[in-house]
């Protein structure tokens, strides 16, 4: 096994239209088992820059075609695989430069926000914080890549789900492997969401559900209302745990319903 053929690999894992799953798997499989026998799956001092290069890229290149398999795991293990790569100064490489360091990294920060991993966010955050040597971040928010993840995790600590919807759902994603982590992202935060309504009312009419769970359609209300294992009538949703010993009146009116949709989502779970 050669430079050559690891160049080879590379290529064909990064042609368009990209490979089929199976094929990908095997071409990240190959691409492993040539970098083990050049001796370049970790840096080290004698590491030539172009074969540190070749490394990174196809490290680079695998953890970004495990999120198109929707494989979060092999992505983290290739992030982790990236890390003292990523140490290294752009000089070691050749021809110099960071290669997809802030596309990754973002997304691997995107994802600890998904797993609700937020003192796993913090450190990495905190790490990059120190290597551009200020006390703020509005250089990595400034970035296309690590700002988006960093704004989004501001806004969930404030409780804005709404401009986290609006990131989410518009031309803010960086990229198309951001999407698919901000579609999970949207989940977790629609579970949260749902979970604080059980505690907080009887019922919701349909059409409220709809904004307060960012869901496109009353179609899509009852579908996830059904999944969930809550009761549709009459036009609204009955939270099981309600249903007996309480009356609506008791309940928060819709228009506070409406009111308190987004800002005061988290809050809702301090209200019985």
């Amino acid at each position: 096994m050669s430079i050559h053929d690891l160049q080879s690999t590379i290529s064909a894992l990064q042609s368009h239209p990209p490979p089929p799953p199976q094929k990908i798997t095997l071409l990240l499989s190959t691409a492993k088992k040539q970098l083990l026998h050049l001796n370049a799956l970790l840096p080290t001092p004698t590491t030539s820059p172009q074969l540190l290069l070749l490394a990174r890229q196809t490290l680079e290149t695998g953890a970004l075609l495990s999120i198109r398999l929707q494989d979060p795991d092999a992505f983290t293990r290739y992030y982790q695989q990236l890390t003292p790569f990523y140490e290294l100064p752009s000089s070691s490489f050749k021809p110099e430069g960071q290669g997809q360091r802030n596309k990754v990294t973002g997304l691997y920060l995107l994802l600890l926000l998904t797993k609700g991993d937020y003192a796993g966010f913090h450190t990495v955050l905190e790490g990059l914080e120190v290597e551009i040597g200020g006390a703020t971040r509005q250089p990595l928010e400034k970035d296309r890549y690590l700002g988006y993840p960093v704004k989004l995790e501001r806004w969930l600590m404030e409780g804005s789900y709404d401009r986290v919807w609006g990131a989410t759902s518009g031309e803010d994603v960086p990229g198309e492997e951001f999407g698919v982590f901000s579609e999970v992202l949207i989940g977790t935060i629609r579970a949260e969401i749902a979970s604080c309504s059980e505690k907080a009312y009887p019922s919701l009419p349909i059409a409220n559900a709809k904004n307060l769970l960012f869901l496109e359609s009353e179609g899509s209300v009852v579908e996830f209302a059904r999944a969930r294992g809550w009761v549709v009538k009459d036009g609204r949703i009955w939270f099981p745990e309600q249903q007996e010993g309480r009356g609506e009146k008791e309940g928060m009116p819709s228009s506070i319903v409406i009111e308190n949709t987004i800002g005061y989502a988290r809050e809702l779970e301090t209200i019985v």
